[in-house]
């Protein structure tokens, strides 16, 4: 165990002092303590750093459960620019959310704990909804794209909305098995299904259907 009886920092461990570091920290606090009774001094202390030093590194607790959040959102952007231009727009949407959330196996056990509290803990709830919205935009945006219509098109958005949907559904399984069955599985079965209702939208060019 990294901490003693009382959260406090194990004598001998060196202070942490980036945010993959603290963030491991905190999580282990969390699951010893609970997320709303751990405090960013106690995270700070664990650490051993000062209070001002964690908000180099995170401008909250909330923060600090999310990671580089936007830097994931450029992975996903990543992925999505990087899909065949020839794919079928739900084929190319799928292979890019099934690749971003692929992750080593020694990985696996942190994100769970992250997924955890992002989507079971009633605090996070408001900030998570500011998230979704940005996760939800860049696939919007790229249906948007490949479709040649606005972002605010009756389509794109629909399609923004039950990709985000389809994703937390999978997450919400892959935790309630508790890791018997594999995320990647799930992901791909949920936007899979997904894809073949929007087929006939999405391939006519993205157009709302006729009255």
């Amino acid at each position: 165990m990294t901490l003693d009886a009382g959260g406090r920092r194990a004598m001998g461990r060196p202070r942490a002092t980036s945010p993959a570091a603290l963030e491991r920290l905190a999580f282990e606090l969390f699951a010893r303590q609970g997320f709303d009774k751990t405090t960013v001094d106690d995270i700070a202390a664990a650490a051993g750093i000062a209070r001002r030093t964690f908000f180099r590194y995170f401008s909250s607790k909330n923060d600090l459960v999310w990671g580089d959040f936007e830097g994931q959102l450029r992975r996903l952007r990543g992925l999505l620019d990087d899909a065949d231009p020839d794919a079928p727009m739900m084929d190319a949407v799928r292979r890019a959310v099934v690749e971003f959330n692929r992750f080593d196996p020694q990985e696996v056990p942190w994100h769970r704990q992250r997924m955890e509290l992002i989507l079971r803990v009633p605090t996070l709830q408001a900030d998570a909804t500011l998230r979704y919205a940005s996760w939800r935009t860049v696939i919007t945006e790229f249906v948007a794209e490949r479709t040649g219509v606005p972002a605010s098109a009756p389509v794109p958005r629909l399609t923004g909305h039950l990709v985000l949907a389809a994703a937390v559904s999978a997450y919400e399984h892959w935790l309630a098995c508790e890791g018997r069955t594999a995320l990647s599985g799930l992901l791909d079965e949920a936007i899979r299904h997904l894809g073949t209702g929007l087929a006939a939208v999405l391939d006519d060019g993205g157009a709302p259907p006729s009255s």
